[in-house]
């Protein structure tokens, strides 16, 4: 049934992959800057691979086993949109999701993520809500410091994404937890994916904090990027970020 079930899928996103020319494509390819040369992008929007992911699940009878094996064989694929029907083929189970679903997907991530969207994507729409749940607390706690201490990349950012998506659910947010988190991060700010990851943080964070979140940019202004500045201050108040961004 796995074979079947990505072979569907595969086959759908084919025919519904839109025609392009080459400007668009290489103006896709500049924006998600896949980190593989042979990485392939078809420009499927997200709502169509949901459509097909939602028609294909309801097409066979699958279980968590079955998604679990889909979701493993179309992450293995260097295809964009053949990852996003992996993760939302498995979120069609995510009432069957526990902590063993966390650690399938760091697998999977710490050897076959290569875009900031696949990267982002999974965080906000699969991983985030489940460990945002109320009772996963520890669980959301221990996946963040775990995922931070990685050496990969994507895992390092994710485990930030993750902290923002849960922090927009509970539109709120620990300071302390937030900044040790940040000044761990600070640490790789070289890595441009992990810098724009501290600035998008701390900008979601200032939605429900806007003073807090000010008066650390404003201390901690000469260790942060003009980047992290520019991301972070994003939605504060126009005199605020005029002030954290002058020279």
């Amino acid at each position: 049934m796995i074979d079947s079930i990505v072979k569907e899928i595969s086959s759908l996103l084919l025919e519904n992959t839109p025609q392009q020319s080459e400007d668009q494509k290489d103006r896709m390819y500049r924006i998600l800057n896949p980190d593989i040369s042979d990485y392939i992008i078809y420009g499927v929007r997200m709502p169509e691979i949901e459509r097909i992911v939602k028609s294909v699940h309801a097409k066979f009878n699958s279980s968590y086993d079955d998604a679990v094996g889909v979701f493993r064989k179309l992450t293995r694929i260097n295809v964009e949109e053949l990852k996003f029907a992996g993760f939302f083929f498995l979120n069609r189970f995510k009432k069957h999701f526990s902590e063993g679903t966390v650690d399938l997907i760091r697998k999977e991530y710490a050897e076959h993520c290569h875009t900031w969207s696949h990267c982002d994507s999974t965080c906000v729409r699969l991983l985030g809500p489940f460990l945002g749940k109320k009772g996963n607390e520890a669980l959301a706690k221990k996946t963040i410091d775990d995922w931070s201490n990685s050496n990969k990349l994507w895992i390092k950012r994710a485990s930030m994404v993750i902290l923002l998506k849960i922090t927009m659910m509970r539109k709120d947010f620990d300071e302390d937890y937030v900044f040790e988190l940040v000044e761990k991060m600070l640490a790789y700010s070289d890595a441009n994916y992990i810098e724009k990851g501290i600035g998008w943080l701390l900008k979601t964070c200032s939605k429900y904090k806007p003073e807090v979140i000010f008066n650390y940019l404003s201390k901690n202004k000469k260790n942060l990027s003009r980047l992290i500045l520019r991301y972070a201050s994003e939605k504060l108040p126009k005199e605020k970020r005029a002030k954290l961004l002058s020279k």
